[in-house]
C-alpha cells in the first residue's frame, strides 16, 4: 500500500496517531492534514454556520491537494491522509447541506484514489467522552449525527467497494499504535523499499534443540533494515507449534486433577511424552488455521515475514507435516532446516532444560524417552538430499536449505556467517520461483 486514509469518530485520535507515525518513521511517511480542517482553520470558518463559504474553498483547494499527493507518492513514501471528502459528505447529508453534496458529486474523482481506508474505531459514547476532553467546542459532534454520520459513511464505503481496514482504538494507546504500525508495514528505522525484498514465510525446521530458537532470538537482536538486508527477513512474526503442544499437556494435567484419564501425554522424569500421535497432524492443522489470517491481509507479507516453526520426526515425519500445510502457506514459503545429529540434539535439550531450572524460565525439555521414540530418526535427508534446492509438496514447488549447525556457537560472527551463507541462496530461489 502507497497511499491510505485514515478516518474515524471526533477525537478518536488521528491526528495524534498519524503524527506519531511520521514522527517515528520519517524515512518511510508522509502525512496529509484533513482537509476541512485545515480550510477551517486557515479561513476562520465556522464548521456549521458557513457551509457554503466552505465548500467553495474545497473546492479551491482541490488541485493543490492532489499535486501534493501525487508529489509524496512520486517520491515513495508511504502517503497517510487524515479523513477524506466522503467522510464530509457523510456529515453534509445529515446536517442538510445540499450545496455540498450536489457539488460533491462533481468532484469525488478529483483527487488519487487511496489504496486503502483504515479506519479508527470507537464507540460513539468514547468519542463524546474524549470530545468534551479536548476542550475545542467549535468541533463537537453530537452522539445522534455522529450515528448517523457512522451509518451514511458505511453506505458510502459499500457503494464504491472501498478497503476498509478496521483498528480498534478503544484501548491503551500504544496497542492502537503498534497494530495501525503493523497494519501499514512500517518497521522502525527501516525504509519501505528494503523491505520488500524479503521473505514472506519462511518453515523454520530442525530437531529440538538444534538451534531454532537461537535463530530467532539472533535475528530479534537485529535492527529492521541491517536484518532485511543481510537475512532477507522483514519485521517478523513467529508460529511455533511448541505452545499449542504445550497447551495440550496442561490440558492433561487438569483432567488428571479431576480425576480422569490424560488424553494426550504422559508423565515422563519430570516432563512430558506424546501418546497420542494424532497430536501431530493436530498442529499443523492448527498452524493452517493462525496463520490463515495473516496471509489474507494481501499487503502485510509486503513488509513483514511470518516464520512458521516446528520440529517432527520418525519415518515420514516432516513428509507428512508438510503434505498438510495450506497451499496458502506452500505458494509463499521456503524452507530452512537447522541440522544437528541426534545426539547433539540431545546434548543440547539437557543443556537448554538445566539453563532453564537455573533461571527460572518455564521448564521444559524432550524425555529421553520421547527423543527416541519421536526424533530418533528423521526424514529430512530422504526429502531433501541435496544442502539447497527444492521440493514438491502437494504440487507446488518449495526452495529450501539446509544449514548445519555444527559445532555449536554462541559467536554472532560465525551464527552471522551460517545465517546469511544460507538464506542467501535461498532467498534467490524463493525470489526466483515466484510467480
Amino acid at each position: 500500500m502507497d497511499h491510505v486514509v485514515v478516518e474515524g469518530l471526533p477525537a478518536v485520535g488521528k491526528s495524534e496517531v498519524l503524527a506519531l507515525l511520521e514522527r517515528f518513521h520519517p524515512e518511510s511517511v508522509r502525512v496529509l492534514p484533513e482537509l476541512v480542517k485545515e480550510i477551517v482553520e486557515r479561513d476562520g470558518l465556522d464548521l456549521y454556520r458557513d457551509r457554503e463559504a466552505l465548500t467553495t474553498a474545497i473546492l479551491e483547494a482541490l488541485p493543490k491537494r492532489r499535486a501534493r499527493t501525487l508529489e509524496i507518492l512520486d517520491r515513495g513514501f508511504l502517503c497517510l491522509e487524515e479523513s477524506h471528502l466522503g467522510v464530509h459528505r457523510a456529515y453534509s447529508l445529515v446536517l442538510g447541506d445540499a450545496v455540498f453534496v450536489e457539488a460533491y458529486e462533481g468532484f469525488r474523482d478529483a483527487l488519487p484514489t487511496p489504496d486503502a481506508f483504515l479506519r479508527l474505531e470507537i464507540p460513539v459514547q468514547r468519542s463524546l467522552e474524549r470530545q468534551q476532553a479536548r476542550g475545542t467546542p467549535g468541533y463537537d459532534v453530537d452522539a445522534a449525527v455522529l450515528e448517523r454520520t457512522l451509518s451514511e459513511l458505511d453506505r458510502w464505503h459499500a457503494a464504491r467497494a472501498t478497503r476498509l481496514i478496521r483498528v480498534d482504538a478503544d484501548r491503551p494507546a500504544h496497542e492502537t499504535v503498534s497494530d495501525l504500525a503493523e497494519a501499514l508495514g512500517l518497521a522502525y528505522g527501516a525504509p519501505r523499499g528494503s523491505l520488500r525484498g524479503t521473505f514472506d514465510v519462511l518453515l523454520l525446521l530442525g530437531r529440538p534443540a538444534s538451534g531454532k530458537s537461537e535463530f530467532i532470538d539472533f535475528m530479534e537482536g537485529l535492527s529492521a533494515a541491517e536484518r532485511a538486508e543481510a537475512f532477507r527477513i522483514a519485521p517478523f512474526r513467529v508460529v511455533d507449534d511448541f505452545p499449542i503442544l504445550w497447551e495440550r499437556f496442561e490440558e492433561d494435567d487438569v483432567w488428571e486433577r479431576l480425576g480422569r484419564p490424560r488424553l494426550h501425554s504422559k508423565r515422563c522424569n519430570g516432563n512430558y511424552a506424546v501418546t497420542d500421535d494424532g497430536l501431530w497432524p493436530f498442529l499443523i492443522e492448527k498452524i493452517n488455521r493462525r496463520v490463515g489470517p495473516v496471509l489474507a491481509e494481501p499487503d502485510l507479507l509486503d513488509h513483514r515475514t511470518l516464520i512458521v516453526e516446528f520440529s517432527r520426526g520418525g519415518p515420514t515425519g516432516y513428509a507428512d507435516a508438510l503434505a498438510r500445510l495450506s497451499p496458502a502457506i506452500l505458494e509463499r514459503a521456503a524452507i530452512l532446516y537447522v541440522s544437528v545429529s541426534f545426539e547433539e540434539s540431545w546434548r543440547r535439550n539437557i543443556a537448554r532444560y538445566d539453563e532453564n531450572l537455573r533461571s527460572g524460565i518455564l521448564t521444559h525439555s524432550v524425555p529421553r524417552e520421547e527423543m527416541e521414540r519421536t526424533y530418533g530418526t528423521d526424514d529430512w535427508g530422504s526429502i531433501a538430499g541435496e544442502p539447497r534446492g527444492a521440493i514438491e509438496i502437494r504440487g507446488i514447488r518449495v526452495p529450501y536449505a539446509t544449514m548445519h549447525n555444527e559445532p555449536e556457537s554462541t559467536d554472532t560472527i560465525v551464527l552471522s556467517g551460517r545465517y546469511a551463507d544460507a538464506l542467501g541462496p535461498l532467498y534467490d530461489a524463493w525470489r526466483g520461483a515466484r510467480p
